[in-house]
């Protein structure tokens, strides 16, 4: 093993322009970074190469296959995946590095804590939130999912304490294209899976995913943003199984 580990950090964007800035900013002391992009309309990729030269564009076929494709550029011997809206702060960057020193551990989990609409959220199953993020660039792919991709690590994973602070929801705007965007590719996802919906069913996940959220995992415990995300998550889950319905009718008529 080498007396020096490297680091690469690796990140898909399109259209971050409002987040990347800082993200990118506090990931600078890593070896790498590499920028994997979609067809970003705004200045997201002028902002990367000031951080970066290694900018890539591609097309879009999920963020599975994306994030591995950012990979598969990835050279150091440890690799941070990192979203657009999360930022590393200092003490994270500590634990990084002191992490990568292991001899016995493969991949690190990284908790996540999330801002909601100006309100770091400690309640609704948003935090911890751990999320496989850190790993050994030669034990580890992510899966080919268009959507909750996750990344597969061979060997022992282990837990890192301090979070990352994830930019969730700047304002509402931002949470209704992001539940209208998840719910589609949701759909999608489920049909291929041979899941099938109806208006009832639809309804039920909705209401269910409240409750879960509001009272189950204490969402009101955050305040009024508790009840919002309840309320969202609940939207998200039933505009997703509405889709689905729509989208067998689709199918059907199409056959």
């Amino acid at each position: 093993m080498k007396s020096v580990l490297t680091l690469s950090v690796i990140i898909i964007t399109k259209n971050e322009s409002t987040h990347i800035g800082g993200c990118l900013q506090s990931v600078a002391w890593a070896d790498e970074i590499i920028v994997l992009d979609s067809g970003s309309s705004d200045d997201t990729v002028n902002i990367c190469r000031t951080y970066t030269n290694k900018v890539y564009s591609t097309d879009w076929q999920g963020f599975g296959i994306q994030k591995q494709r950012a990979l598969d550029r990835a050279t150091g011997d440890w690799v941070l995946s990192i979203d657009a809206d999360e930022i590393v702060t200092a003490e994270l960057k500590a634990e990084i590095m002191q992490a990568m020193q292991t001899n016995d551990i493969n991949g690190f989990e990284i908790p996540r804590l999330s801002n909601y609409c100006g309100r770091q959220m400690r309640h609704g199953g948003w935090f911890p939130d751990y999320v496989l993020r850190l790993f050994r660039r030669e034990c580890g792919q992510f899966t080919n999912h268009v959507v909750h991709e996750r990344i597969i690590v061979t060997g022992k994973i282990a837990r890192l304490n301090t979070p990352f602070l994830h930019d969730a929801f700047v304002d509402f705007e931002e949470v209704l294209h992001k539940v209208n965007h998840y719910s589609s590719l949701g759909a999608t996802v489920l049909y291929e899976k041979g899941v099938r919906s109806s208006l009832p069913k639809a309804i039920v996940k909705g209401l269910w995913t409240f409750i879960r959220t509001y009272f189950l995992k204490a969402a009101f415990l955050d305040g009024q943003q508790g009840l919002m995300l309840a309320i969202s998550n609940a939207e998200g889950a039933y505009y997703k199984y509405v889709k689905l319905w729509a989208l067998q009718h689709l199918k059907t008529t199409q056959k």
